[in-house]
């Protein structure tokens, strides 16, 4: 199945997708669940997405604007260096254990939405990246359970503010600038998905591909993301996990290739589906 969070008639709501229309979860069973991340954490998905699939109607997806598939997660981790190429091509070195950062839940936008470049910089780099949602709350998760814990899958634009991310050696500040990460179209379960270790994915930037590698290219594979993460802290319901990026970002191009403003940005999951979203500039964001 597929689900997304959207915003219909300036109302923010979720369902459950069937060919060109969205059953509103949203509105059923009287407001149980107000997010989709209310209804991932009861446990009650599959049972409530099958019985809507067994009504008619719905809202045409072209009335709806997406928003990020979990808008108000708890938590966003964030894996660095996490595929060969892309390790390679920055001058890294293989570490032991994964290189983790965090986002915040305003730096996300939807598929279709405005990729937002900040008015500060003009080093907006590409990433595209396999999300993983969790659906089961777990500490100390074994990797042979690991994925277990999870609901599902989704498309993610790491977008990255190069120069901001060069600061320091913490990557923090280059990666929450307000609606600069992709996330969606949708949520595709985890039943749907047979390996996630062996999915094609591809960026392109106004139609040309300018990332293309698997996910069997991982360093730290899904599993034992989730199995390291979960034992310094708790993963919960509606928890995001960005995997990583393959080679071929725009910073270590020569020369560079950063998105400017008009630009379109896709990424390209084999089974998940395809996030697009346009550039635009940042109109100063400076507080008089």
């Amino acid at each position: 199945m597929r689900l997304c969070s959207f915003v219909h008639e300036g109302r923010n709501g979720y369902g459950v997708v069937h060919g060109d229309r969205v059953i509103d979860l949203s509105k059923l069973h009287s407001g149980a669940w107000p997010t989709l991340r209310d209804l991932i954490a009861s446990g009650n998905l599959m049972e409530v997405c099958s019985t809507a699939l067994a009504q008619r109607g719905g809202l045409r997806l072209d009335t709806i604007v997406f928003a990020p598939v979990i808008p108000n997660p708890e938590k966003i981790f964030c894996v660095g260096l996490n595929y060969h190429d892309h390790m390679l091509e920055t001058k890294h070195r293989p570490t032991t254990h994964p290189t983790l950062f965090s986002r915040f839940a305003d730096s996300q936008c939807g598929h279709d939405a405005r990729l937002v470049m900040p008015d500060v910089s003009s080093q907006f780099d590409f990433e595209a990246e396999l999300a993983v949602i969790i659906g089961r709350p777990g500490r100390d998760i074994a990797p042979e359970r690991a994925l277990d814990h999870v609901i599902g899958y989704a498309c993610y634009n790491d977008g990255s503010v190069r120069d901001w991310q060069a600061h320091t050696t913490q990557f923090l500040p280059g990666k929450n600038f307000p609606g600069t990460g992709g996330f969606g179209p949708c949520l595709v379960t985890a039943d749907k998905v047979i390996d996630p270790q062996s999915l094609a994915i591809t960026c392109r930037l106004n139609g040309e591909t300018v990332q293309s590698a698997n996910t069997s290219d991982m360093i730290h594979s899904v599993a034992g993301l989730i199995s390291y993460i979960s034992r310094f802290t708790p993963l919960s319901p509606g928890d995001v996990i960005a995997t990583g990026t393959p080679g071929g970002v725009g910073f270590t191009r020569v020369p560079p290739l950063f998105m400017k403003e008009g630009d379109v940005v896709e990424v390209d999951i084999e089974t998940i589906g395809v996030l697009r979203n346009r550039v635009v500039r940042e109109r100063s964001s400076k507080v008089a």
